[in-house]
C-alpha cells in the first residue's frame, strides 16, 4: 500500500492517525489566519471587471468540480453570458505566465482537466496558478463577460462573486479534521459562508444535487465519430477499465451497473499515462474517463474507447444563481 491510499484509508476508514493531528490543528491555524489577512485587507484580492464564480470543495481529491464547471459554463452560455474558464493548470508544466488552453492542447503541459473542459465547453480556457493573472490575459483576449474559476474555493487573491462548493454525497468529510490527518482543506464551517453548496449524491436540505451519468455509448480515442454501445461490450474479453481520478471507484461501478465485467485498473489522479502502463494485450479493449482520454490520444489505437460523463443540475440550482449574480454586487465577497 502506498503513502497516498494509506491517508485514503485513515481519512475515510478510520479514526484520524493521531500522530498527525496536532499538525492538523496547526494546519486549522494558518488557514484562519490567511482568511484573516484578506477579510481585513492586509493581504489584497484582486477584483475583475466581469463577475466571479468560484467552484472548488472543502476536501482533498475529486468530488465532480470538473462536471460542475462544464456545466455551469453551458447553463450561462444559454443564459445569454459569455464565459471564460481558469484554472490552476494542475498536472501540467510550469510556466512563467498564463496559457491559453484548448481541445487539441497537451495535458503534460497545461494539465488534463483544463483540456477536457476546453473540449466539452468550446469556452476560452486559461491556465496559470496565480488565477487572477490567468483571469486578465483571458479577458485580455476574448469577449467573455463573466468567470468562473475552477478549484478555486481556496485561492483568495482573486476577489469572488459567488462561491459554490462541491461535497462528496458518499464520503463527505471523512473523519473531520483538516490535513493531514484528514482530508480537508478548510473546517467543515467555512460551508456556512458559501453561497451555493453542490453535494453529489444523496443532498442535504440545504444542498442541490449533482448528477453525474456516465453516457451509454463509448467513444473511440482514434476516431471520435465512432462510438459503440456499452451493452455490445458485454461478455467481451478481455476488457480493462482505467481510472486516473479522485475517486476510481466511482467509474468501475457505473460500468459495472451497465452489466460490464472487467479488470480494473486505477491509477494515481492526474496520472501521466504511457504506453506500457495500458499494455493489456494486443486483443484488449480498453474503457476509459474522458478526463484519462485527454492524455492517451497521442499513443491509443482502436481498441481505446472513453465514456462520457454528464453532469445535470436540478432547474433550481440555476434559478438560484442567476438570482445571486443579479443581486451580488461585484467585489462584495472577497474571501
Amino acid at each position: 500500500m502506498n503513502l497516498s491510499d494509506w491517508l485514503q484509508r485513515q481519512w475515510y476508514e478510520a479514526k484520524p492517525p493521531m500522530a498527525l493531528v496536532p499538525l492538523s490543528a496547526m494546519f486549522r491555524v494558518v488557514v484562519a489566519i490567511r482568511r484573516l489577512a484578506y477579510r481585513k485587507q492586509w493581504k489584497q484580492s484582486e477584483h475583475l471587471s466581469v463577475p466571479v464564480i468560484v467552484v472548488g470543495n472543502l476536501t482533498v481529491g475529486g468530488t465532480g468540480k470538473t462536471p460542475l464547471t462544464i456545466w455551469l459554463a453551458d447553463f450561462l452560455t444559454r443564459a445569454g453570458y459569455k464565459p471564460g474558464i481558469v484554472s490552476r493548470g494542475y498536472g501540467g508544466r510550469k510556466h512563467d505566465k498564463p496559457v491559453a488552453v484548448f481541445s487539441t492542447s497537451d495535458p503534460l503541459e497545461v494539465g488534463d482537466e483544463p483540456v477536457l473542459i476546453a473540449k466539452r465547453t468550446a469556452c476560452p480556457v486559461y491556465v496559470f496558478p496565480r488565477r487572477a493573472e490567468a483571469a486578465r490575459a483571458l479577458l485580455a483576449n476574448t469577449d467573455c463577460d463573466i468567470l468562473i474559476a475552477d478549484d478555486g474555493l481556496q485561492h483568495y487573491a482573486l476577489a469572488r462573486d459567488v462561491e459554490i462548493a462541491v461535497v462528496d454525497g458518499e464520503r463527505r468529510f471523512g473523519n473531520g479534521q483538516c490535513l493531514p490527518a484528514g482530508p480537508l482543506r478548510e473546517p467543515v464551517n467555512r460551508l456556512a459562508e458559501i453561497d451555493l453548496v453542490v453535494c453529489r449524491g444523496v443532498a442535504l436540505a440545504n444542498e442541490y444535487p449533482l448528477t453525474l451519468t456516465l453516457s451509454e455509448e463509448a467513444v473511440n480515442l482514434t476516431d471520435q465519430t465512432l462510438t459503440r454501445r456499452l451493452s455490445e461490450l458485454i461478455g467481451i474479453q478481455p476488457l480493462y477499465a482505467v481510472a486516473g481520478i479522485g475517486n476510481p471507484g466511482r467509474f468501475f461501478t457505473g460500468l459495472k451497473q451497465m452489466g460490464l465485467s472487467f479488470e480494473e485498473r486505477a491509477f494515481p489522479d492526474h496520472h501521466a499515462f504511457t504506453t506500457e502502463d495500458l499494455d493489456f494485450g494486443e486483443n484488449a479493449t480498453i474503457l476509459m474517463t474522458e478526463k484519462d482520454a485527454v492524455k492517451c490520444r497521442g499513443f491509443a489505437n482502436q481498441r481505446f474507447w472513453t465514456v462520457p460523463l454528464q453532469g445535470e443540475m436540478p432547474p433550481a440550482f440555476g434559478e438560484a444563481l442567476l438570482q445571486k449574480l443579479k443581486v451580488k454586487h461585484h467585489g462584495q465577497k472577497t474571501a
